[in-house]
């Protein structure tokens, strides 16, 4: 079965961290881009951090940089979403992307496959 499946998200206070997961099927994730979106009340859905997970580049929305990192564990095939340093602009729904077509990694409508998404909520 071809499926994405996001947890970790919570709500937390400023300054607060949250790790996400997306443990990926293997067709999904097998020397494959995974990205992480989100989509803030009433915001299009923006690309928050992407890896390859046979090693390629990762790429960063300026927004997260410095307080966000993606990585991986390939035994679980999960792809994970560190954030710290949350604050009220980080709440969104968080969803994982992947069967990446090309294009801006940060393009929403470069990825087939979505996961259900998991939701932020950070206070202040």
């Amino acid at each position: 079965q071809v499926q994405l499946v996001e947890s970790g998200g919570g709500s937390v206070q400023t300054g607060g961290s949250l790790r996400l997961s997306c443990a990926a099927s293997e067709s999904l994730y097998v020397n494959r881009r995974i990205t992480w979106f989100r989509q803030r009340p009433g915001k299009e859905r923006e690309g928050v951090a992407s890896i390859e997970t046979n090693g390629g580049p990762t790429f960063y929305a300026d927004s997260v940089k410095g307080r966000f990192s993606v990585s991986q564990n390939n035994a679980k095939k999960t792809v994970y979403l560190q954030m710290n340093t949350l604050n009220p602009e980080d709440t969104a729904m968080y969803y994982c992307a992947a069967d990446f077509r090309g294009g801006r990694w940060a393009g929403p409508q470069n990825y087939y496959d979505w996961g259900q998404g998991t939701q932020v909520t950070v206070s202040s």
